[in-house]
């Protein structure tokens, strides 16, 4: 049977050339398409779609008010179409947070040698999405769970010769919100590769950096890594963690994706094992595919201690599934438990803050 989408989009350009590019492919059709959210909630009654893409600015109803009511009254998948701007890129991180699963960027119709490839980009992410976990949504006003954040490491040791390594993809904004927002400021430095285009990746660490009470920023290389501190691979590169004599530094590299993607978990995960061996913590979070897997073998065979988010509290649980089955985790748990253990994890045994 296949997917069942319906298109919501002011421009008439676009809705025509997302038809195309949908019913292009054998297991997925359009059944509606709508110029703006009013006539879409009537289309929603009458066809049932399994997935809906979602212009984020329209008339009548902006694509973020729509997608918090769908939401709260008739929660399905949903894509966003973004455009790639400042303000393109906060509303998408809004839009993460209110409950969509994914977002693509709007086409560029200029650039035709480039439409076999957001095609693929988008189809897949609407595969993904009419098989993702919809995760009920807080309720208005609510704090994150373990709002009162969790208690200070009190080892300096601790803090500065362990490192917590953190691979996500589709949900994993809101996965790597949840494991971020109760860390306390003196837990070990952080590094983080999520799966997302060039753009959006300064905008989302600058959301989390308001939110932690660490710091949150966007990787820039060559920058010692500190406690206390989360960096985030940029968009359009790997983050790999290096090492500049006694002192964990971060390190960017342009080149080719690797499992498809750019900034890629393996790459990361396979510099902690060569790097930091045992004074590693690995965490993999909700994602499709199996990137990460083997590079969170590498580090287990390394010496490091792995985490992997649940099925039931994941979007997506493709990349934890992938890093299971391969043999690279110690421990699985709901998301809302994880930073929790982590923490609890590293003071068990301070003796091993001092493992080289």
């Amino acid at each position: 049977m296949k997917t069942k989408v319906l298109i919501v989009d002011d421009s008439a350009l676009i809705r025509s050339l997302m038809t195309e590019i949908i019913n292009s492919q054998p297991d997925m059709q359009v059944v509606a398409a709508a110029p703006d959210p009013l006539i879409a909630r009537e289309l929603i009654k009458q066809h049932n779609p399994d997935v809906l893409t979602l212009d984020v600015e329209m008339p009548k109803m902006d694509g973020l008010e729509f997608l918090e009511k769908l939401m709260r009254l008739r929660p399905m998948p949903v894509v966003m179409v973004s455009s790639l701007t400042e303000k393109g890129s906060e509303v998408t991180m809004r839009a993460l947070e209110l409950g969509a699963i994914d977002f693509v960027t709007k086409p560029k119709m200029s650039i035709a040698d480039g439409m076999r490839e957001y095609t693929d980009m988008i189809t897949d992410k609407i595969r993904i999405a009419a098989k993702a976990r919809i995760q009920p949504r807080p309720v208005a006003g609510a704090r994150p769970a373990g709002s009162h954040g969790l208690p200070s490491l009190g080892n300096r040791l601790i803090s500065s010769e362990k490192l917590i390594i953190v691979g996500a993809s589709t949900g994993g904004t809101e996965a790597i919100k949840a494991f971020l927002v109760d860390m306390p400021s003196d837990c070990p430095g952080i590094l983080i590769t999520q799966h997302m285009p060039a753009g959006f990746t300064r905008s989302f660490a600058n959301r989390l950096d308001g939110l932690c009470r660490i710091s949150v920023k966007e990787a820039e290389g060559g920058e010692r890594i500190l406690p206390g501190h989360a960096y985030i691979a940029p968009g359009d590169a790997h983050l790999l963690l290096a090492r500049s004599g006694a002192n964990y530094m971060t390190q960017l590299d342009d080149g080719p994706p690797v499992n498809r993607h750019r900034p890629s978990v393996d790459v990361l995960f396979d510099s902690a094992a060569l790097h930091a061996g045992q004074n590693a913590i690995g965490v993999i979070l909700t994602g499709m595919g199996k990137d990460g897997a083997a590079g969170m073998l590498r580090m287990r065979e390394a010496g490091a201690y792995n985490f992997s988010q649940d099925e039931d509290s994941c979007v997506v649980f493709g990349m934890p599934k992938e890093a299971i089955a391969r043999g690279g985790v110690h421990e699985v748990l709901p998301l809302n438990e994880l930073p929790a253990r982590v923490l609890h994890y590293l003071a068990q045994d301070t003796s091993r803050a001092l493992r080289v």
